[in-house]
C-alpha cells in the first residue's frame, strides 16, 4: 500500500493513478493526510479491499492525476515527534574521525522544516549539506516495546533528507544540531508512505542520492545501519512513548559533503535526488534565500 498527499489531500496509489481517500471511503476517512495515523489498521484494512476492487464507475469521481501543477506535501505533515539519529552508519563514523557509537545519537528536527517532494528549499548563508535516510513512520502506540515486536508498530517508510546547514549546526560551545538542521524544507518528505508489507525484507533496501545530471553522492543499504530500525524503536520507546504519525530519521551513510576533501556544499540551482529502494524517489530544488 502506498499512500502520497497531494494538494493537501490524503491520497491512495492505484495501477491507474491516486484515488483521494475521503471521496472513494464515502467520508469514512477524512482528507488530512496526518489523521489517518490515529486509525492506522482500520484505514490499511479498508485500502487493501478498496485497491482490490478498484475500477467501478464509482471510482471514477476520486480519481486523481498528478501534474504540472500538483502540490506534492509530506506524506506525513503535522507528527506530534521528529526523531533523528546521527552516525548510524559504520562508514559515515569513519569519515567522521569518530569512535562507532554504543548508544544511539539521538536529536530532533522541528515540524517546520518538513516539505514535500519537489519543493524548492531555500538555502541559508552557511554550509548546506546533504544526508540521504530511510524515515521510519510510527502506525500504532508503542512504549517500552521490544526488538522483537518493533516492526508491528510501524505504519511504513518513507524518503528523507536530512539537510544539515554545518556551521550552525556545529557552532560552540554546545552543537546546536537540531537547530542546524531544521531551516524551513530542510526535512524534505515523499513523495509515498509504504506500507511494510510491500517489502521481502525492509530492513534491507538500498538508498542513497545524487545532484540531478548523474553525480552519485551518496549510496549504500540500510542493512548497514549500526543500530536497526527495530533497536531504534525499542531504544527511542524506552525513553518516551512513541505516537502515531512520528517519524525517525534513522540515519545517513558515507559521502556526505562535509566529510570531503575538499568539502564540497550545496549550491543555489543544485537540485538532490534521493532514493530509497521500493520506496521511491525525492526530488528537492534549491535556490537562493
Amino acid at each position: 500500500m502506498r499512500v502520497a498527499n497531494i494538494d493537501g489531500r490524503l491520497v491512495l496509489k492505484e495501477p491507474d493513478g491516486y484515488r483521494d481517500v475521503a471521496t472513494a471511503s464515502s467520508g469514512r476517512f477524512g482528507p488530512d493526510p496526518q489523521s489517518v495515523f490515529e486509525v492506522w489498521e482500520d484505514f490499511a484494512a479498508w485500502a487493501r479491499e478498496a485497491t482490490a476492487g478498484a475500477g467501478g464507475p464509482a471510482d471514477v469521481a476520486s480519481l486523481v492525476q498528478p501534474g504540472a501543477d500538483t502540490v506534492w506535501g509530506p506524506p506525513v505533515p503535522g507528527p506530534a515527534q521528529i526523531f533523528a539519529v546521527g552516525l548510524n552508519y559504520r562508514d559515515h563514523v569513519v569519515e567522521s574521525g569518530l569512535e562507532i557509537p554504543r548508544e544511539p545519537a539521538v536529536f530532533t528536527k522541528f515540524a517546520t522544516s518538513l516539505t514535500g517532494h519537489e519543493r524548492p528549499v531555500e538555502l541559508p548563508d552557511g554550509l548546506v549539506d546533504w544526508e540521504a535516510e530511510l524515515v521510519v513512520v510510527i502506525g500504532r502506540r508503542c512504549h517500552r516495546v521490544t526488538r522483537e515486536t518493533a516492526w508491528s508498530h510501524v505504519a511504513g517508510l518513507t524518503v528523507g533528507q536530512d539537510l544539515s546547514e554545518r556551521r550552525l549546526q556545529l557552532a560552540g560551545p554546545a552543537p546546536q544540531f537540531s537547530l542546524g538542521k531544521s531551516y524551513p524544507g530542510f526535512a524534505p518528505l515523499g513523495p509515498e508512505l509504504v506500507s511494510t508489507d510491500e517489502f521481502a525484507d525492509p530492513g534491507d533496501l538500498e538508498l542513497g542520492c545524487m545532484l540531478e545530471g548523474g553525480e552519485v553522492l551518496q549510496k549504500s543499504r540500510t542493512s548497514q545501519m549500526i543500530f536497526d530500525v527495530p533497536e531504534l524503536i525499542a531504544r527511542l520507546s524506552a525513553v518516551c512513548p512513541l505516537l502515531p504519525g512520528d517519524l525517525i530519521f534513522t540515519g545517513t551513510p558515507a559521502g556526505v559533503g562535509g566529510a570531503r576533501t575538499p568539502q564540497r556544499f550545496l549550491a543555489p540551482g543544485d537540485v538532490l535526488v534521493t532514493w530509497i529502494e521500493g520506496v521511491g524517489t525525492l526530488r528537492t530544488p534549491t535556490r537562493a534565500a
